[in-house]
């Protein structure tokens, strides 16, 4: 009986157990003050701190908890720009991923079907494709720039509120993003049995109906694995760009505070990063599993 609630249960106990040794592991090798009184030359006692430890300017788990907890407890607070609660951080770089990654699919999803269909088209761009792939965000970006300096619109206040950072951030999440869908989905196209695209033909299906009944289902596994991985990718370089162009969310704010040595912030950021990637690559699964049962 135990066995069985056990075995039910290990999708809980397990991971738990491995959190627990994270943080034993943590709190093992990360430093800590240790106080010593001293007698200066005049006779006076002075307590000197100093701290400690494997790695001693590492911050504990109950240090980190102790600085980064007004950021967790008030995740909705406005104290200034960077200076923002832990939601209202997360949303405005989710909100800045979203868009970039929108345009990553809408480009990406034509391509890798051009790319699986036409040898023709794939012998011209995918050499350029292999070659463009590994470009680093780091790169991407300062030619967003360049590309986008005079783009400006404002409001009716005559505030901007779209400008050459915004574009070249998008720029860069959208072009690193978009290659796991455009690989993915081409692969996924030269998948397609011969079979599938005979029958259309006897069928006499035009092209819209051979792409939204037969090549589209067919390769929508494909596809999905290239969403996730491109998922995965946005959120990544979303750290990269909100530090480069000094916007806010959880990227600009782990810039700052690695400017300000603040190691419990920039634990706190890199735990934030990693739980909400965990959190969208879920929530793209579920979203997979639909698909696939509908």
């Amino acid at each position: 009986m135990n066995d069985s609630i056990l075995k039910k249960l290990d999708w809980l106990i397990l991971p738990m157990i491995g959190i627990a040794f994270c943080l034993g592991l943590w709190a093992a090798i990360s430093g800590h003050e240790k106080k010593t009184e001293i007698v200066d030359d005049f006779g006076d006692k002075i307590t000197k701190v100093q701290r400690i430890g494997v790695s001693a300017d590492l911050p504990s788990p109950t240090e980190t908890w102790a600085k980064s907890k007004l950021y967790i407890t008030e995740p909705l607070a406005k104290r200034g720009e960077l200076d923002q609660g832990l939601l209202r951080f997360t949303w405005l770089s989710l909100s800045l991923v979203a868009q970039g990654y929108a345009i990553a699919l809408l480009v990406g999803t034509p391509l890798g079907f051009f790319l699986g269909l036409s040898k023709t088209f794939a012998k011209m761009f995918d050499p350029i494709f292999q070659v463009l792939r590994p470009v680093s965000p780091l790169a991407w970006l300062p030619l967003g720039y360049v590309v986008f300096s005079t783009v400006k619109i404002t409001n009716s206040a005559n505030q901007v509120v779209f400008g050459t950072s915004d574009a070249a951030a998008l720029l860069t999440i959208a072009v690193c993003a978009m290659w796991p869908t455009v690989m993915n989905t081409a692969v996924g196209v030269r998948a397609i049995p011969q079979d599938y695209l005979n029958v259309a033909k006897v069928l006499k299906l035009s092209k819209t109906k051979t792409l939204f009944k037969v090549l589209i289902p067919a390769t929508l596994p494909y596809m999905f694995t290239g969403f996730r991985l491109s998922l995965g990718i946005a959120w990544l370089v979303i750290v990269a760009v909100e530090m480069l162009t000094g916007k806010p969310g959880i990227g600009g704010f782990l810039w700052q505070q690695y400017n300000a040595s603040s190691f419990a912030h920039i634990i706190l950021c890199i735990l934030t990063i990693g739980i909400i990637g965990f959190i969208l690559d879920r929530l793209m699964s579920l979203v997979e599993s639909r698909f696939k049962t509908a």
